[in-house]
């Protein structure tokens, strides 16, 4: 009876003394988003270099939660007449980012004193006319608080900025208007987005 012997088979490659293991990945160094000192992560999504600093980005995870959520609230209990200030505040600032190098719409002077976003057709008198760009001018506070508007100065002043077919069309009568919640939201967000323009490019 003849034997045969049938070929090795290596369970490991040679040389190999132990089971294979892998490598443990190494992360590149980053900044703690805490405390700013450099570390490096051990594992994936790590941004916090120690327990104490993990603990604190957890506090700050909770407080910046509760202030959304306050404001939140806060927004839900705004009035029409809230947002409508607002709306006439941003409104106000771009007016006045608008004209930073025209003088006063009246009185033509250049002073160091405070200005206000003042209103040819006031906003009682012509209510639609609240947030039209013709209707309101860098002004003066003297010309605006002190002297009721100083109306007369500001009709020249008009004729000679926007020309007398606006002045025109300003001086008509124009149907009542009373601004939605959902309106003066997005008059403040036009308003917040032009004067964010105008800022870049002052």
């Amino acid at each position: 009876m003849t034997l045969t012997r049938s070929p090795l088979k290596r369970k490991a490659p040679l040389g190999h003394r132990g089971p294979i293991l892998k490598s443990t990945p190494t992360f590149r160094q980053r900044k703690c988003t805490v405390c700013a000192e450099t570390f490096r992560p051990q594992r994936m999504g790590q941004l916090v270099c120690s327990v104490a600093c993990a603990a604190e980005q957890g506090r700050q995870d909770t407080a910046k939660q509760e202030r959304k959520e306050t404001r939140e609230r806060k927004q839900a209990l705004k009035t029409r007449s809230d947002w409508m200030k607002e709306a006439q505040a941003m409104f106000n600032s771009w007016v006045r980012e608008r004209d930073r190098n025209q003088p006063c719409i009246s009185c033509g002077r250049f002073h160091t004193g405070s200005y206000d976003a003042g209103h040819y057709r006031s906003v009682g008198a012509q209510p639609a006319l609240r947030f039209h760009e013709d209707n309101c001018h860098k002004q003066c506070v003297p010309c605006n608080q002190h002297k009721s508007g100083n109306v007369v100065e500001y009709r020249l002043g008009l004729l000679k900025r926007i020309g007398p077919e606006r002045v025109a069309f300003l001086e008509q009568e124009h149907a009542p208007a009373k601004f939605t919640i959902d309106e003066a939201k997005a008059i403040k967000a036009h308003y917040v987005a032009k004067l964010r323009a105008l800022k870049e490019t002052a």
